[in-house]
């Protein structure tokens, strides 16, 4: 009895981060300050009130039509703002990367596009896992119980073909992006299959479509314009085919 309060003690005392992840981590906060320090100052003097995160269309298409006069000449600082704005969002969960997305069609083209959603969805997640690695048992237990008791259950009978599992929630909205990159960390799932494999690859297509959107964002009316039926089934038949390999591995066991 006393050997077990011993060890769940000691597993209780010992840093939740290991030398390599706090390393990450510490690059990551220094990313956010170098960045917004060096766009803060090179940018010329200029009124910059219409620079908020945007909620709607209409505020997008605003933000979109003030930053195409300094992307040209800007491009560096505006590339650098609207990824540590991006990695920001995503660190602290915060709604809206759909718009950061379709800004960056509208801004960069698709395929500077997606590249920039990947790598700063891939970003933000990773930072985001390591801070709920420190303090999101409890925010996870409050916010989501059963969801993360399901998402418990499914990891704990796909260890053997978790990358598989990862990709089908990535690519699909099986689960929210958000709740998969907080709750990894709590159920086990590790860093390099949750976020570095899943996160980058899985939101390729997502991000495909999205990004494309971007580039006729006058056009849109609302969010729900982005997917349409052909977008969905594609997406789902896609996750189906990443997760085929877990499913015959449990039919055969």
């Amino acid at each position: 009895m006393n050997n077990d309060e011993d060890v769940k003690k000691g597993s209780m005392s010992k840093f939740p981060l290991n030398s390599w992840e706090v390393s990450v981590a510490s690059t990551v906060v220094l990313g956010f300050l170098f960045g917004f320090l060096g766009v803060y100052l090179t940018m010329p003097a200029s009124d910059y009130s219409f620079l908020k995160l945007p909620r709607t269309l209409q505020d997008l298409q605003i933000l979109r039509d003030h930053l195409e006069d300094y992307t040209s000449d800007y491009t560096a600082q505006v590339l650098l703002g609207y990824c540590m704005v991006y990695i920001f969002m995503q660190t602290f969960m915060i709604p809206g990367t759909v718009f950061m997305s379709l800004l960056a069609g509208s801004l960069f083209g698709v395929f500077k596009g997606v590249a920039l959603v990947v790598f700063n969805a891939t970003a933000g997640a990773s930072s985001c896992y390591f801070l709920s690695k420190v303090i999101g048992r409890p925010l996870a237990t409050s916010l989501w119980p059963d969801k993360l008791l399901f998402f418990q259950n499914q990891v704990a009978k796909r260890r053997e073909r978790l990358l598989n599992y990862m990709l089908f929630l990535r690519l699909t909205p099986t689960l929210p992006n958000t709740f998969i990159n907080v709750a990894s960390p709590i159920v086990d799932v590790p860093y390099h299959i949750s976020h570095l494999l899943a996160t980058s690859i899985g939101l390729i297509p997502a991000a495909y479509v999205t990004v494309r959107a971007g580039l006729a964002l006058g056009e849109l009316r609302s969010l729900g314009d982005l997917y349409d039926f052909n977008s969905i089934a594609t997406l789902f038949f896609i996750g189906v085919v990443s997760i085929t390999p877990t499913l015959v591995s449990k039919s055969k066991s």
